[in-house]
Protein backbone atom coordinates (compact mmCIF):
# COMPACT_ATOMS: atom_id res chain seq x y z
CA UNK A 1 0.00 0.00 0.00
CA UNK A 2 1.61 2.78 -1.36
CA UNK A 3 2.06 5.99 1.83
CA UNK A 4 -1.09 8.66 1.52
CA UNK A 5 0.50 12.06 -0.17
CA UNK A 6 1.00 15.43 1.87
CA UNK A 7 -1.20 17.35 -0.01
CA UNK A 8 0.73 20.60 1.72
CA UNK A 9 4.01 19.42 1.12
CA UNK A 10 3.05 18.42 -2.63
CA UNK A 11 1.51 21.88 -3.30
CA UNK A 12 4.46 23.99 -1.86
CA UNK A 13 6.99 22.21 -3.70
CA UNK A 14 4.48 22.54 -7.12
CA UNK A 15 4.29 25.72 -6.52
CA UNK A 16 7.81 27.04 -5.16
CA UNK A 17 8.32 29.05 -8.49
CA UNK A 18 5.67 31.09 -8.59
CA UNK A 19 6.74 33.58 -6.41
CA UNK A 20 9.50 34.51 -7.98
CA UNK A 21 7.52 33.94 -11.41
CA UNK A 22 4.73 35.75 -10.02
CA UNK A 23 5.27 38.53 -12.86
CA UNK A 24 3.40 36.79 -15.07
CA UNK A 25 0.62 36.41 -13.21
CA UNK A 26 0.39 39.38 -11.96
CA UNK A 27 0.80 40.75 -15.65
CA UNK A 28 -2.43 38.82 -16.75
CA UNK A 29 -4.32 40.29 -13.33
CA UNK A 30 -3.18 44.08 -14.23
CA UNK A 31 -4.49 43.09 -18.22
CA UNK A 32 -7.99 42.03 -17.19
CA UNK A 33 -8.53 44.18 -14.69
CA UNK A 34 -7.43 46.97 -17.19
CA UNK A 35 -10.33 45.79 -19.55
CA UNK A 36 -13.39 44.14 -17.25
CA UNK A 37 -16.77 43.36 -19.10
CA UNK A 38 -19.83 43.10 -17.49
CA UNK A 39 -22.62 40.19 -17.75
CA UNK A 40 -22.12 37.74 -20.89
CA UNK A 41 -20.04 40.28 -22.05
CA UNK A 42 -16.76 38.53 -21.28
CA UNK A 43 -15.33 38.05 -24.52
CA UNK A 44 -11.80 39.59 -24.13
CA UNK A 45 -11.44 37.54 -21.02
CA UNK A 46 -12.83 34.18 -22.07
CA UNK A 47 -10.35 34.42 -24.70
CA UNK A 48 -7.80 35.26 -22.56
CA UNK A 49 -8.87 32.14 -20.51
CA UNK A 50 -8.98 29.96 -22.91
CA UNK A 51 -6.04 30.82 -24.44
CA UNK A 52 -4.02 29.84 -21.44
CA UNK A 53 -5.41 26.58 -20.74
CA UNK A 54 -4.75 25.33 -24.54
CA UNK A 55 -1.20 26.33 -24.30
CA UNK A 56 -0.86 23.86 -20.90
CA UNK A 57 -2.90 21.39 -22.61
CA UNK A 58 -6.60 21.26 -21.96
CA UNK A 59 -9.44 19.89 -24.41
CA UNK A 60 -10.92 23.75 -24.28
CA UNK A 61 -14.49 24.56 -25.10
CA UNK A 62 -15.52 28.19 -25.44
CA UNK A 63 -19.24 29.22 -25.69
CA UNK A 64 -20.60 27.06 -23.31
CA UNK A 65 -23.70 29.71 -21.42
CA UNK A 66 -23.07 32.22 -24.33
CA UNK A 67 -19.50 33.18 -23.16
CA UNK A 68 -18.54 30.80 -20.71
CA UNK A 69 -15.26 28.40 -21.21
CA UNK A 70 -14.88 24.84 -20.22
CA UNK A 71 -11.23 23.25 -19.91
CA UNK A 72 -10.53 19.80 -19.17
CA UNK A 73 -7.41 17.75 -18.97
CA UNK A 74 -7.86 13.60 -18.73
CA UNK A 75 -4.93 11.87 -16.74
CA UNK A 76 -5.62 8.67 -16.35
CA UNK A 77 -8.10 7.10 -14.08
CA UNK A 78 -9.62 8.67 -10.87
CA UNK A 79 -12.04 11.52 -9.92
CA UNK A 80 -13.43 14.06 -11.78
CA UNK A 81 -12.52 17.56 -10.34
CA UNK A 82 -13.90 21.19 -11.04
CA UNK A 83 -12.20 24.34 -10.41
CA UNK A 84 -14.83 27.61 -11.08
CA UNK A 85 -14.07 31.58 -11.32
CA UNK A 86 -16.23 33.93 -12.38
CA UNK A 87 -15.57 36.31 -15.00
CA UNK A 88 -17.48 39.18 -15.27
CA UNK A 89 -17.57 42.45 -13.91
CA UNK A 90 -19.36 45.73 -12.12
CA UNK A 91 -21.57 48.84 -13.89
CA UNK A 92 -19.19 50.31 -11.42
CA UNK A 93 -16.50 53.85 -11.70
CA UNK A 94 -13.17 52.79 -10.80
CA UNK A 95 -12.09 55.42 -7.70
CA UNK A 96 -8.32 53.00 -7.11
CA UNK A 97 -6.09 55.25 -8.70
CA UNK A 98 -4.29 52.07 -9.29
CA UNK A 99 -1.80 52.06 -12.35
CA UNK A 100 -4.05 49.35 -13.58
CA UNK A 101 -7.37 50.69 -13.08
CA UNK A 102 -9.98 49.89 -15.51
CA UNK A 103 -9.55 51.64 -19.11
CA UNK A 104 -13.23 51.11 -19.18
CA UNK A 105 -15.70 54.17 -18.03
CA UNK A 106 -18.50 52.66 -15.85
CA UNK A 107 -17.12 49.34 -15.52
CA UNK A 108 -14.73 48.00 -13.13
CA UNK A 109 -13.87 44.55 -11.42
CA UNK A 110 -15.27 45.84 -8.08
CA UNK A 111 -15.76 41.88 -6.74
CA UNK A 112 -12.47 40.92 -7.37
CA UNK A 113 -13.80 38.08 -10.68
CA UNK A 114 -10.61 39.26 -12.45
CA UNK A 115 -8.29 38.09 -9.72
CA UNK A 116 -10.67 35.08 -9.50
CA UNK A 117 -9.64 33.82 -13.59
CA UNK A 118 -5.89 34.69 -12.52
CA UNK A 119 -6.20 32.03 -9.81
CA UNK A 120 -7.51 29.74 -12.13
CA UNK A 121 -5.02 29.85 -14.75
CA UNK A 122 -2.76 29.61 -11.67
CA UNK A 123 -3.98 26.18 -10.35
CA UNK A 124 -4.60 25.13 -14.12
CA UNK A 125 -1.29 25.56 -15.03
CA UNK A 126 0.60 23.99 -11.94
CA UNK A 127 -1.51 21.46 -11.78
CA UNK A 128 -1.09 20.16 -15.97
CA UNK A 129 2.81 20.99 -15.40
CA UNK A 130 2.41 18.33 -12.35
CA UNK A 131 0.51 15.61 -14.55
CA UNK A 132 2.76 12.62 -12.71
CA UNK A 133 1.98 13.74 -9.74
CA UNK A 134 -1.51 13.34 -9.58
CA UNK A 135 -4.14 10.80 -11.73
CA UNK A 136 -7.89 11.52 -12.57
CA UNK A 137 -9.53 14.49 -14.82
CA UNK A 138 -9.19 17.46 -14.01
CA UNK A 139 -12.24 20.61 -15.51
CA UNK A 140 -11.42 23.92 -15.27
CA UNK A 141 -14.85 26.45 -15.67
CA UNK A 142 -14.53 30.24 -16.71
CA UNK A 143 -18.44 30.92 -15.45
CA UNK A 144 -20.15 34.45 -17.26
CA UNK A 145 -22.42 36.34 -15.20
CA UNK A 146 -22.03 35.32 -11.87
CA UNK A 147 -23.22 39.20 -10.76
CA UNK A 148 -27.29 38.78 -11.13
CA UNK A 149 -26.92 37.07 -14.89
CA UNK A 150 -27.30 33.53 -13.47
CA UNK A 151 -24.77 32.48 -15.34
CA UNK A 152 -24.09 28.98 -13.95
CA UNK A 153 -27.71 28.06 -14.84
CA UNK A 154 -26.69 29.26 -18.17
CA UNK A 155 -24.33 26.89 -18.33
CA UNK A 156 -26.30 24.12 -16.78
CA UNK A 157 -29.26 25.06 -19.37
CA UNK A 158 -26.16 25.03 -22.24
CA UNK A 159 -25.71 21.23 -21.01
CA UNK A 160 -22.47 21.26 -18.76
CA UNK A 161 -22.84 18.51 -17.16
CA UNK A 162 -23.79 16.52 -20.17
CA UNK A 163 -21.18 17.71 -22.54
CA UNK A 164 -18.05 17.38 -20.26
CA UNK A 165 -16.80 14.64 -17.46
CA UNK A 166 -19.27 15.16 -14.64
CA UNK A 167 -18.30 16.09 -11.40
CA UNK A 168 -16.92 14.10 -8.24
CA UNK A 169 -16.41 16.99 -6.81
CA UNK A 170 -16.45 21.12 -7.13
CA UNK A 171 -14.46 23.82 -5.78
CA UNK A 172 -14.85 27.58 -5.61
CA UNK A 173 -13.41 30.72 -3.37
CA UNK A 174 -14.07 34.46 -3.42
CA UNK A 175 -11.87 36.86 -2.83
CA UNK A 176 -13.13 39.44 0.18
CA UNK A 177 -11.67 42.23 2.56
CA UNK A 178 -9.92 41.70 5.63
CA UNK A 179 -5.91 41.63 6.73
CA UNK A 180 -4.09 39.89 3.84
CA UNK A 181 -3.58 36.26 3.95
CA UNK A 182 -6.30 34.25 5.64
CA UNK A 183 -8.86 31.84 4.33
CA UNK A 184 -12.20 31.87 5.99
CA UNK A 185 -13.98 27.90 5.99
CA UNK A 186 -17.05 27.38 6.99
CA UNK A 187 -18.87 24.23 7.13
CA UNK A 188 -22.25 23.94 6.05
CA UNK A 189 -24.50 27.32 5.23
CA UNK A 190 -21.98 29.65 3.95
CA UNK A 191 -23.63 32.18 1.53
CA UNK A 192 -27.65 33.31 1.77
CA UNK A 193 -30.34 32.84 -0.80
CA UNK A 194 -31.21 35.97 -3.21
CA UNK A 195 -34.70 37.19 -4.29
CA UNK A 196 -35.45 40.27 -6.65
CA UNK A 197 -39.30 41.52 -6.37
CA UNK A 198 -40.71 43.88 -8.78
CA UNK A 199 -44.02 45.99 -7.44
CA UNK A 200 -45.66 48.26 -9.66
CA UNK A 201 -48.31 50.19 -7.54
CA UNK A 202 -50.89 51.60 -9.96
CA UNK A 203 -52.61 55.17 -9.05
CA UNK A 204 -54.44 57.53 -10.85
CA UNK A 205 -52.46 60.07 -12.74
CA UNK A 206 -52.89 63.97 -12.97
CA UNK A 207 -51.97 67.67 -12.51
CA UNK A 208 -50.15 68.48 -9.97
CA UNK A 209 -52.31 71.21 -9.01
CA UNK A 210 -55.50 68.96 -8.93
CA UNK A 211 -54.43 66.46 -6.26
CA UNK A 212 -57.56 65.81 -5.26
CA UNK A 213 -58.37 64.25 -8.18
CA UNK A 214 -55.64 61.85 -8.43
CA UNK A 215 -54.68 58.66 -6.84
CA UNK A 216 -51.07 59.51 -6.04
CA UNK A 217 -48.70 56.09 -6.84
CA UNK A 218 -45.58 58.15 -5.26
CA UNK A 219 -47.10 58.46 -2.14
CA UNK A 220 -48.33 55.33 -1.98
CA UNK A 221 -44.81 53.74 -2.66
CA UNK A 222 -43.24 56.02 -0.10
CA UNK A 223 -45.83 54.15 2.43
CA UNK A 224 -45.01 50.82 1.16
CA UNK A 225 -41.11 51.61 1.49
CA UNK A 226 -41.54 52.76 4.88
CA UNK A 227 -43.81 50.31 6.19
CA UNK A 228 -41.50 47.47 4.60
CA UNK A 229 -38.80 48.17 7.20
CA UNK A 230 -40.18 46.81 9.88
CA UNK A 231 -40.67 43.55 8.18
CA UNK A 232 -37.49 42.45 9.54
CA UNK A 233 -37.67 43.91 12.41
CA UNK A 234 -40.86 42.86 13.70
CA UNK A 235 -41.89 39.79 11.77
CA UNK A 236 -38.62 38.01 11.74
CA UNK A 237 -36.98 36.18 14.66
CA UNK A 238 -33.56 37.92 16.30
CA UNK A 239 -31.80 34.79 15.87
CA UNK A 240 -32.48 34.50 11.91
CA UNK A 241 -30.48 36.95 9.73
CA UNK A 242 -32.61 38.65 6.75
CA UNK A 243 -32.10 41.17 4.66
CA UNK A 244 -34.61 43.39 2.63
CA UNK A 245 -33.39 46.26 0.36
CA UNK A 246 -35.77 48.67 -1.56
CA UNK A 247 -33.17 49.05 -4.25
CA UNK A 248 -35.01 51.37 -6.78
CA UNK A 249 -37.62 53.63 -6.99
CA UNK A 250 -38.87 54.96 -9.88
CA UNK A 251 -42.12 57.33 -11.08
CA UNK A 252 -42.82 59.96 -12.79
CA UNK A 253 -41.27 62.48 -15.54
CA UNK A 254 -42.07 66.18 -14.41
CA UNK A 255 -42.50 67.82 -11.13
CA UNK A 256 -45.97 69.26 -11.65
CA UNK A 257 -47.57 65.73 -13.33
CA UNK A 258 -48.80 63.13 -10.47
CA UNK A 259 -47.96 59.74 -12.58
CA UNK A 260 -49.60 57.25 -13.29
CA UNK A 261 -47.93 54.16 -11.29
CA UNK A 262 -45.03 53.66 -9.42
CA UNK A 263 -42.10 51.16 -9.83
CA UNK A 264 -40.20 49.85 -7.18
CA UNK A 265 -37.44 46.86 -7.02
CA UNK A 266 -36.38 44.84 -3.82
CA UNK A 267 -33.87 42.72 -3.02
CA UNK A 268 -34.12 39.96 0.07
CA UNK A 269 -31.61 37.89 1.44
CA UNK A 270 -32.05 34.69 3.57
CA UNK A 271 -30.81 31.55 5.48
CA UNK A 272 -33.80 29.95 5.55
CA UNK A 273 -36.55 28.79 3.62
CA UNK A 274 -39.28 29.47 6.05
CA UNK A 275 -37.96 33.01 6.73
CA UNK A 276 -37.77 33.30 3.06
CA UNK A 277 -41.44 32.46 2.44
CA UNK A 278 -42.55 34.67 5.51
CA UNK A 279 -41.24 37.61 4.40
CA UNK A 280 -42.52 37.03 0.52
CA UNK A 281 -45.64 37.04 1.94
CA UNK A 282 -45.22 40.00 4.30
CA UNK A 283 -44.26 42.16 1.51
CA UNK A 284 -47.08 41.10 -0.83
CA UNK A 285 -49.53 41.70 2.05
CA UNK A 286 -47.64 45.15 2.71
CA UNK A 287 -48.28 46.55 -0.65
CA UNK A 288 -51.49 45.02 -0.98
CA UNK A 289 -52.66 46.66 2.03
CA UNK A 290 -51.41 50.04 1.01
CA UNK A 291 -52.40 49.91 -2.25
CA UNK A 292 -56.38 48.92 -0.82
CA UNK A 293 -55.57 52.06 2.34
CA UNK A 294 -55.03 54.48 -0.95
CA UNK A 295 -57.92 53.77 -3.25
CA UNK A 296 -55.45 52.91 -5.56
CA UNK A 297 -57.95 51.79 -8.53
CA UNK A 298 -55.92 48.53 -9.92
CA UNK A 299 -54.37 46.31 -7.70
CA UNK A 300 -50.93 46.02 -7.43
CA UNK A 301 -48.17 43.75 -9.86
CA UNK A 302 -46.11 41.88 -7.21
CA UNK A 303 -43.52 39.76 -9.05
CA UNK A 304 -40.88 37.42 -7.49
CA UNK A 305 -38.08 36.83 -9.49
CA UNK A 306 -36.17 33.79 -7.88
CA UNK A 307 -32.17 34.24 -8.07
CA UNK A 308 -29.77 32.03 -5.82
CA UNK A 309 -30.16 29.41 -3.26
CA UNK A 310 -28.29 29.11 -0.39
CA UNK A 311 -24.72 28.18 -0.83
CA UNK A 312 -24.19 24.88 1.91
CA UNK A 313 -21.07 23.56 1.23
CA UNK A 314 -20.83 19.91 2.35
CA UNK A 315 -19.73 19.71 5.85
CA UNK A 316 -16.68 17.07 6.14
CA UNK A 317 -15.29 18.17 2.76
CA UNK A 318 -15.29 21.21 4.02
CA UNK A 319 -13.79 20.57 7.24
CA UNK A 320 -10.75 18.32 5.09
CA UNK A 321 -10.21 21.28 2.56
CA UNK A 322 -9.87 23.72 5.83
CA UNK A 323 -7.03 21.03 7.49
CA UNK A 324 -5.51 21.30 4.18
CA UNK A 325 -5.63 24.84 3.56
CA UNK A 326 -4.01 25.27 7.58
CA UNK A 327 -1.31 23.11 7.11
CA UNK A 328 -0.44 25.43 3.73
CA UNK A 329 -1.00 28.59 5.11
CA UNK A 330 -0.42 28.58 8.75
CA UNK A 331 -3.13 27.65 11.36
CA UNK A 332 -4.32 31.19 12.26
CA UNK A 333 -5.56 31.60 8.47
CA UNK A 334 -8.34 29.52 8.80
CA UNK A 335 -11.08 29.79 10.76
CA UNK A 336 -15.15 29.95 10.40
CA UNK A 337 -16.04 32.94 10.29
CA UNK A 338 -19.77 31.67 9.99
CA UNK A 339 -22.29 32.51 7.24
CA UNK A 340 -22.87 35.73 4.76
CA UNK A 341 -25.21 37.90 3.72
CA UNK A 342 -23.90 37.67 0.52
CA UNK A 343 -25.40 35.62 -2.33
CA UNK A 344 -23.76 32.89 -5.19
CA UNK A 345 -24.99 30.90 -7.89
CA UNK A 346 -21.70 28.61 -7.32
CA UNK A 347 -24.18 25.75 -6.27
CA UNK A 348 -25.59 25.70 -9.70
CA UNK A 349 -22.84 23.65 -11.08
CA UNK A 350 -23.00 21.27 -8.45
CA UNK A 351 -25.42 18.39 -10.11
CA UNK A 352 -27.64 16.96 -7.41
CA UNK A 353 -25.79 14.81 -4.79
CA UNK A 354 -22.99 16.45 -5.55
CA UNK A 355 -20.39 17.71 -2.48
CA UNK A 356 -18.63 21.33 -3.13
CA UNK A 357 -16.76 23.38 -1.30
CA UNK A 358 -16.80 27.25 -1.20
CA UNK A 359 -14.15 29.37 1.14
CA UNK A 360 -13.11 33.02 0.84
CA UNK A 361 -9.86 34.33 0.35
CA UNK A 362 -8.74 38.02 2.38
CA UNK A 363 -6.92 40.92 0.55
CA UNK A 364 -7.28 43.84 2.22
CA UNK A 365 -3.52 45.46 2.10
CA UNK A 366 -1.79 45.76 5.29
CA UNK A 367 -1.38 49.61 5.50
CA UNK A 368 -5.14 49.62 4.58
CA UNK A 369 -6.38 47.47 7.30
CA UNK A 370 -3.72 48.88 9.88
CA UNK A 371 -5.73 52.46 9.41
CA UNK A 372 -8.90 51.18 9.54
CA UNK A 373 -10.59 52.27 12.93
CA UNK A 374 -11.72 49.65 15.36
CA UNK A 375 -10.11 47.21 17.00
CA UNK A 376 -12.04 44.44 16.26
CA UNK A 377 -12.42 41.92 12.86
CA UNK A 378 -15.69 42.75 12.20
CA UNK A 379 -15.32 46.75 12.75
CA UNK A 380 -12.29 47.38 10.50
CA UNK A 381 -14.25 45.00 8.01
CA UNK A 382 -17.14 47.84 7.79
CA UNK A 383 -14.62 50.46 7.71
CA UNK A 384 -12.40 48.93 4.66
CA UNK A 385 -13.49 49.18 0.88
CA UNK A 386 -15.19 45.52 0.47
CA UNK A 387 -16.52 44.34 -2.66
CA UNK A 388 -18.69 46.24 -5.23
CA UNK A 389 -16.96 49.38 -3.69
CA UNK A 390 -15.26 51.65 -6.05
CA UNK A 391 -12.32 51.63 -3.88
CA UNK A 392 -12.17 47.70 -4.23
CA UNK A 393 -8.57 47.03 -4.03
CA UNK A 394 -7.12 43.49 -3.23
CA UNK A 395 -3.05 43.51 -2.69
CA UNK A 396 -1.40 41.26 -4.96
CA UNK A 397 0.53 39.78 -2.64
CA UNK A 398 -3.11 36.76 -2.09
CA UNK A 399 -1.96 35.93 -6.22
CA UNK A 400 0.18 32.80 -5.15
CA UNK A 401 -1.86 32.00 -1.66
CA UNK A 402 -4.99 31.98 -3.86
CA UNK A 403 -3.48 29.97 -6.36
CA UNK A 404 -2.29 27.51 -4.11
CA UNK A 405 -5.69 27.06 -2.32
CA UNK A 406 -7.19 25.63 -5.15
CA UNK A 407 -4.12 23.29 -6.15
CA UNK A 408 -4.66 22.26 -2.44
CA UNK A 409 -8.26 21.37 -2.77
CA UNK A 410 -7.81 19.70 -6.19
CA UNK A 411 -4.76 17.53 -5.37
CA UNK A 412 -6.70 16.29 -1.78
CA UNK A 413 -8.91 14.48 -4.31
CA UNK A 414 -6.58 13.79 -7.31
CA UNK A 415 -3.41 12.00 -5.32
Amino acid sequence: MSEPVDVARLTQDLTSGLRAGAGDLEDFYRDLHRHPELAFQEHRTAARLAGRLRAAGYEVTEGVGRTGVVGVLANGDGPVVWLRGDMDALPVREATGLDHASTVDGVMHACGHDLHVTWLVGAAETLAAARETWSGTLVVVGQPAEEDGGGAGVMVADGVHERFPRPDVLFGQHVVPGPVGLCPHTPGLILSASDEIDVVVHGVGGHGSRPESTVDPVVTAAYVVTRLQSVISREVAAKESAVLTVGQFHAGTKPNVIPAEARLSLNLRTQSPQVREHVLAAVRRVVEGECRAAGCPVPPEVTVLPGYPNTVNDAALDQEIAAVHRELLGAHTVFDFGPAMGSEDFSFLAPEGVPYDYWFVTSTPADVWEAAPGEELTEKLDNVPGNHSPLFAPDLSVLVPGVRTLVSAALSRLT
